[in-house]
């Protein structure tokens, strides 16, 4: 099994051009070859791997901002378009394959504020997360969509706003719903901790949090909620283990340096807190706040860390039949457009589900070398499936890769919603 920072070390060594000086490189994918049964694109990618253009937006049809992606049993799928960060921008689409590979895309819905998370439910339905509400609804008859969670928190008004939801389904039917920070490290103009009576952030009451409504039966779940897990800033990446773990990736904190703060893997559990705003990397104490206030000590401490910024936005288990090797594994969706990000990468994970890491362990760079973790704090062991996707000039933008699938045939599915696009990891 190749270990992380044999691959990153390998990167470091072999270096990532650069583009071209003073150029950005257009959004385009250009293609040449072929990947699977899709024109393939330019690129590099680890050994054994390639990906594939399914399509890209050049005109009005389509998805501007694709973001979650959902097969459907006929092989069409369907594709939530952000849209733009104002309500009522979003869509749903519906994508097909047609027999000479081009794609017909039909708009389901429109007028969605927001949608991301797309899943299907235990009962068969499909369910969509907009920011403040969940619906559900028959992939037949999406006009008869149902809300089944309403009332999330309307964020769009806020800086450093975190408007879109998120869920999973825990093992008792119960949903688990992300409600993003409504800030960014809970401080006011002058950089002063927003306190409540008690000297907490006062953000923390109903956000920055993980949700329960537990289930009420027939296809409903209770108005009232729990907090299920607090202290997070953004839960957008949630995924279940099958053997019951849930686990989140964390976008950390908006510091204007690119080596800090670090994102996270924490695996959640009912009534802890992980931290925001008073705490970010293993035990640090966030700027703005004391360490005294922050207690650091006191909050769980992630799993793993991620690199600075990667900003993971999708994660699942990797349980198809083309690529063996990745089986069981943590696909994860670095969305970020820093220097560590723009990255799709397959983690080693124990029984649990859990991330296997290492420490005094490497994080590969754009656009080329590799950056140590602190020393003694956990990194995630696996590999960079994409270790050449920033941006060069002509050939492709750095990768925005959101939303993440696996199909029925075991490649890997993304929606890079930069480059408005949809690509696919395969065999060469």
């Amino acid at each position: 099994m190749i270990g992380w920072r044999a691959i990153l070390a390998a990167a470091a060594l072999f270096g990532l051009a650069p583009p071209a000086a003073g150029q950005q490189a257009s959004r385009a994918y250009a293609v040449e070859g072929d990947c699977g049964g899709r024109p393939a694109t330019q690129v590099r990618m680890a050994e054994g791997y390639c990906l594939g253009r399914v399509w890209q937006r050049t005109g009005d049809e389509g998805p501007r901002m694709p973001r979650g992606l959902l097969e459907l049993t006929n092989g069409d799928w369907l594709v939530t378009d952000l849209g733009g960060w104002e309500a009522g921008r979003g869509a749903l689409w519906r994508l097909s394959l047609q027999p000479d590979g081009a794609v017909r895309w039909t708009r389901l819905m429109d007028r969605l504020s927001m949608p991301h998370t797309i899943a299907k439910g235990p009962d068969g339905r499909v369910y969509l997360a907009e920011m403040s509400r969940i619906i559900a609804f028959d992939p037949a008859r999406p006009d008869r969509a149902v809300a089944v969670v309403e009332g999330l928190p309307d964020n769009r008004l806020h800086e450093n706003r975190h408007p879109l939801s998120s869920f999973v389904f825990d093992g008792d039917g119960a949903l688990l719903v992300n409600v993003g920070a409504p800030s960014d490290r809970c401080l006011d103009a002058r950089e002063a901790p927003r306190r409540d009576a008690r000297g907490r952030c006062v953000e923390e009451a109903e956000q920055g949090m993980v949700r329960r409504y537990a289930p009420a039966g027939n296809g409903r779940w209770s108005a009232e909620w729990r907090p299920y897990a607090t202290g997070l800033r953004n839960s957008v990446a949630m995924v279940r283990h099958p053997a019951g773990a849930i686990f989140q990736a964390e976008n950390s904190v908006d510091l204007n340096e690119p080596g800090r703060p670090y994102d996270e893997i924490n695996r959640l559990q009912s009534g802890r807190h992980y931290g925001w705003p008073y705490c970010t990397d293993m035990r640090t104490p966030m700027p703005g706040w004391t360490a005294a206030e922050a207690r650091c000590d006191q909050r769980t401490a992630p799993v793993s860390l991620l690199p600075p910024h990667a900003a993971p936005l999708a994660m699942l288990y990797y349980d198809g039949a083309m690529f063996p090797e990745l089986r069981g594994r943590l696909l994860m969706s670095w969305h970020g457009y820093r220097r560590a990000a723009g990255r799709v990468v397959a983690l080693e994970t124990d029984w649990s589900g859990a991330p296997l890491t290492a420490t005094r362990a490497l994080y590969a760079i754009y656009p080329r070398g590799a950056l140590a973790y602190p020393a003694d704090a956990p990194a995630p062991q696996g590999k960079v499936l994409t270790p050449g996707w920033s941006a060069q000039a002509g050939r492709h933008p750095q990768g925005s890769p959101a939303g993440l699938a696996v199909a029925r045939d075991g490649s890997i599915w993304i929606a890079d919603d930069r480059a408005a696009a949809i690509l696919r990891i395969a065999r060469p």
